[in-house]
């Protein structure tokens, strides 16, 4: 292939910023001028065959190079670096991480005084995420071999490295400004997609995972109150297939097929609404819901959803506040060994407390009443009770684990892997242990009653959190030895 002619775009200065706004503007000149060139290069080999030379077009970057080891202000978890080196960092979809990369951008010039170069990186754009969600024919429905004149998705950039901590710099090397590569954010941008069935312009910075559809029905329903509402700062709700209203009253066009993970934005002009997710049941959605959202750099996400309660003092519609979690999800091993701790975190857990607190206008002993915090169990096994017995409950026991579910754990530890703030708040629907199993007739009696006021409970909370300062929730306990100065 080296004897090939690259067909390339006209090439582009690198320029030097200090000013984020400028920064970003050049960042998305250099990206739009990349993704044209590969979109219109392939309209054209589909009309007249195979090209005569290859296509090829690079992401923008965002370079810096720090010469001094004075020390910065650190009460901040990030927006700065801990050494002198050059520091890089690809970057796609300038429009839809605007404001993320102001804010990171102008951090850097705070905090070290320094100019970033922005220019044309060295990793070339696969063809599939140039094509703004156009359909790529595969190999062999074109007439000619689509990776002889294009490049394709590289596993070699689209992976989590950097955030898993097996990027190691070395003398003379660039060490990455970021969590995510380009492409890394690309492919889980197109899976967003797919799998919720809802464009990632609609995400918002504070994500609600559930496991049960009844929440979604109480949060359109919400939705439709706060819309109604000139002051609540809401100005639409975004369902499967991007169907939007704006009003109380509009009429939500709702698939005829939902997606394996449906997702609900109640979204706000600045992005600070919430979004709630359905993955369903079990660690293998919940990981892949919370591996593709990470990228979008949200400012917390929650889980509630039910739970198995384990201890005979706990009732039907009880909360559990995780402190802990026991994690036999086997998911994330390869990617984050158990003996790793998953911290509570204090913002999280004092707004979770505080919204049950809100809600049910109880306090002190009566919440205690209602609410237990301690350790949550996640299992990759549904049916863990019709096996014998003896070997699950000991390690429960063992624990001290008062709830059991198949997600928290999960969501927990991908949020402390990618560094984003987490929490959990069950609703006890089952005591397996002591007779109570979820059956229909008693199910039923239960969502009726509690899933309205817990659904409540998990947007307050998002709502006490949206009013902490960003440093506040951005804890230095989800910050490692070496960080990325990009949250």
């Amino acid at each position: 292939m080296n004897d090939v002619s690259l067909l390339t775009p006209p090439e582009m200065p690198a320029r030097e910023f200090t000013d984020p706004a400028q920064a970003v503007a050049y960042l998305q000149e250099l990206y739009d001028q990349a993704r044209m060139h590969l979109a219109e290069g392939f309209e054209a080999a589909l009309k007249a065959g195979a090209p005569s030379g290859r296509y090829r077009a690079y992401y923008p970057e965002i370079r810096v190079v720090m010469g001094s080891y004075a020390p910065v202000d650190s009460r901040l978890s990030f927006g700065h670096v801990g050494h002198p080196g050059e520091f890089a960092a690809t970057v796609t979809r300038p429009d839809l991480f605007e404001n993320y990369l102001k804010q990171q951008i102008g951090l850097l010039h705070k905090n070290h005084g320094t100019a970033v170069r922005i220019g044309v990186s060295d990793t070339p754009m696969p063809l599939h995420f140039a094509m703004a969600g156009k359909a790529v024919p595969h190999d062999g429905a074109l007439t000619f071999a689509l990776r002889d004149a294009f490049d394709v998705p590289d596993l070699g950039s689209t992976n989590d490295d950097i955030v898993n901590g097996m990027v190691s710099a070395g003398p003379g090397a660039v060490s990455p400004l970021a969590p995510f590569t380009a492409q890394r954010i690309d492919y889980s941008l197109a899976r967003l997609s797919h799998y919720t069935a809802t464009d990632p312009e609609f995400f918002q910075n504070h994500v609600l995972f559930t496991n049960y559809q009844f929440y979604v029905d109480e949060f359109e329903a919400f939705a439709r109150q706060v819309l109604g509402d000139p002051d609540s700062g809401y100005t639409s709700f975004v369902g499967p297939g991007n169907a939007t209203i704006t009003g109380p009253k509009d009429d939500l066009l709702h698939p005829g097929k939902l997606p394996q993970m449906p997702s609900y934005h109640l979204t706000r002009a600045d992005g600070s609404g919430i979004t709630l997710v359905n993955i369903g049941v079990g660690p293998s959605n919940a990981k892949t819901a919370t591996d593709h959202i990470a990228v979008l750099r949200p400012h917390a996400w929650l889980m509630v959803g039910h739970c198995a309660g384990l201890r005979n003092s706990q009732r039907l519609g009880d909360f559990v506040l995780a402190h802990a979690y026991l994690r036999e999800d086997h998911v994330l091993d390869d990617d984050l060994p158990v003996w790793v701790p998953i911290p509570p975190l204090a913002e999280i857990q004092v707004a979770l407390e505080q919204a049950v607190a809100e809600i049910t206008r109880l306090e002190g002993y009566e919440l205690k009443r209602i609410m237990r915090t301690g350790t949550v169990a996640t299992i990759d096994n549904r049916n863990w009770e019709l096996r014998d017995p003896t070997g699950p409950v000991h390690r429960l026991s063992q624990s001290r684990a008062i709830a059991l579910d198949m997600e928290s754990a999960t969501i927990a530890a991908n949020g402390f892997r990618f560094r984003v703030p987490y929490g959990t708040l069950l609703c006890v629907s089952d005591k397996p242990l002591h007779g109570e199993l979820k059956l229909p007739g008693m199910a039923s009696d239960f969502y009726k009653t509690q899933v309205s006021r817990h659904l409540e409970i998990g947007v307050r909370a998002m709502e006490l959190l949206r009013d902490m300062p960003l440093e506040r929730i951005h804890s230095r306990k989800l910050r490692s030895f070496e960080e990325t100065a990009f949250l």
